[in-house]
């Protein structure tokens, strides 16, 4: 039987102050937790049905608790749990790789993206193209809330997530000669310009874009271009995806 200071626990992971505390974060469901198990999170419990078996052993240190589906209910914060709920810690990353990554392969760079279900589904479309870095403005949202956690479909395990105070301070580490692409208003036509296998994509917040100091730091600015009159603009996690295509598809 959960103790009530375990689900307590559980649940206290579902606001950020708690989760920064603790270092730790929650997965519900087969394909997130199984995803991040394989991938090597360190799971610090996992809670589960009968009917979930691990795809990978548990560590000795981590707590496997066998649990009914009316105790699954009483820790989860889906409407329907999915049979298996587990609470890993937050991974570190080291930051000086960053400093690297660029020269080689692709980092996506988030100025102040708010909505979770934005940054879930930006992290599920990163993984598809391949990305393996993606850098954070300190007024993105959480990368580990559940929200954003349970819609990256488990993609989340595939990928580096890293936090600045702000892009500045990220892009200030890299060569000069590091192109930094941004999607902006007044950009090229993105199908028409020339684009390289490897740099910083930026996409900025929902509401106002790329912030003005970090505009001031692209070195080429991109456009989607509208095919005839109509929305005033993309959603920011489509508008990704369109950007990640086209450089997938040059490189």
């Amino acid at each position: 039987m959960l103790s009530k200071s375990k689900i307590k626990f559980i649940r206290s992971l579902e606001q950020k102050k708690f989760r920064k505390k603790e270092n730790a974060f929650l997965a519900e469901g087969p394909k997130c937790v199984d995803d991040l198990l394989c991938a090597g999170f360190r799971p610090r419990m996992v809670l589960h049905t009968a009917s979930w078996q691990s795809p990978v052993p548990l560590p000795a240190a981590a707590e496997d608790i066998l649990v009914t589906d009316e105790e699954l209910r009483k820790v989860s914060l889906l409407q329907h749990p999915q049979h298996v709920l587990g609470v890993f810690d937050i991974p570190t990353v080291s930051s000086a790789s960053l400093s690297d990554a660029p020269a080689t392969d692709l980092v996506l760079a988030l100025d102040s993206v708010q909505d979770p279900g934005n940054l879930g589904t930006i992290i599920r479309t990163a993984d598809w193209f391949g990305i393996r870095n993606i850098v954070c403005t300190a007024g993105t949202a959480d990368a580990y809330n559940p929200k954003v956690v349970q819609a990256t479909m488990g993609s989340i395990a595939r990928l580096n997530i890293t936090y600045f105070d702000t892009l500045p301070d990220y892009l200030s580490t890299l060569p000069p000669s590091t192109p930094v692409y941004g999607a902006v208003l007044d950009g090229e036509n993105i199908y028409t310009t020339t684009l390289t296998p490897h740099g910083v994509i930026i996409m900025g917040n929902e509401g106002n874009g790329i912030s003005a100091p970090v505009r001031e730091m692209l070195t080429h600015k991109l456009l989607i271009p509208q095919n005839r009159e109509g929305a005033e603009s993309l959603n920011v996690s489509i508008a990704t995806a369109i950007i990640l295509s086209e450089f997938r598809r040059r490189g």
